[in-house]
């Protein structure tokens, strides 16, 4: 009778399995699509291709993997609770419920509304129209004599959704950590970090009121505890520019850290 004998390294095969698994609070690298599970129709996409296969596509977004930390509500709330206990370098199908998702659809939400609003502002209402109403924005469900019925639910309330995800890698580094937590937050990928021993510099074009500087390093230093404090700095485009094609810029003035 044959026998297999194998070395067994300490902690190997744990430590591999351990890398893949996805945890909470840990950074990780996605794609995904989303869409109405009963109509498959999509309705976000973080892939170009897919977006313009839909009609879906918008001519500022930026497409791409995104960067997420789990559990800290980066995207809707099923979904991240899902990805945790997943694998790296997989792709998943994901059913998130309404609960879950956009909330059920409340009647409290479907109201009447006098035609006069829409007259005062030039406007034939029509069934399916999106409009703004006072601020709230909503969907037209039928037009009879003076009274509009509008629905002011989420266009996605009441709807299981199915999310199709890669999780691409885990982000180890803390500098990267830093730019795409702070990237989704602020919706933009112009953000530039310097970080040592765990005090970071960040550069932006705009000025953070001190307030959300405060809530911003409160958010970092629970989902990268590494990070202890942060000065946010505004970077002016011409200097940006200038710095791309060599020119010497002068240094920016001096802020307080944010530090709590």
């Amino acid at each position: 009778m044959l026998t297999h004998k194998y070395i067994i390294l300490p902690g190997f095969n744990k430590g591999r399995i351990k890398k893949k698994m996805i945890n909470k609070n840990d950074f990780i690298e996605i794609e995904y699509t989303g869409m109405i599970k009963d109509e498959g129709i999509v309705f976000d996409t973080t892939d170009k291709k897919t977006a313009e296969e839909n009609g879906i596509a918008e001519q500022r977004a930026d497409y791409g993997p995104i960067v997420i930390c789990v559990g800290h509500g980066q995207v809707i709330r099923g979904l991240d609770r899902q990805i945790e206990g997943k694998e790296t370098g997989r792709e998943y199908r994901i059913a998130v419920e309404p609960e879950e998702a956009f909330g059920k659809k409340s009647a409290q939400f479907i109201q009447l509304v006098p035609s006069s609003k829409f007259r005062q502002n030039d406007i034939i209402p029509q069934p399916g129209m999106q409009v703004n109403v006072d601020g709230s924005v909503g969907i037209i469900k039928t037009v009879s004599g003076g009274r509009i019925l509008v629905d002011f639910n989420h266009p996605l309330s009441g709807k299981v959704l199915e999310y199709t995800v890669k999780a691409n890698r885990k982000v180890e580094d803390d500098k990267e950590k830093l730019r795409k937590y702070l990237g989704l937050m602020l919706n933009t990928k112009d953000i530039s970090v310097e970080l040592a021993e765990g005090k970071a510099e960040v550069r932006l074009e705009t000025q953070l009121p001190e307030q959300i500087q405060a809530e911003m390093l409160k958010k970092v230093k629970e989902a990268i505890p590494a990070i202890k404090e942060i000065t946010f700095r505004k970077e002016e485009k011409e200097k940006k520019e200038k710095e791309k094609n060599g020119e010497k810029a002068q240094k920016p003035e001096k802020k307080a850290p944010v530090n709590e």
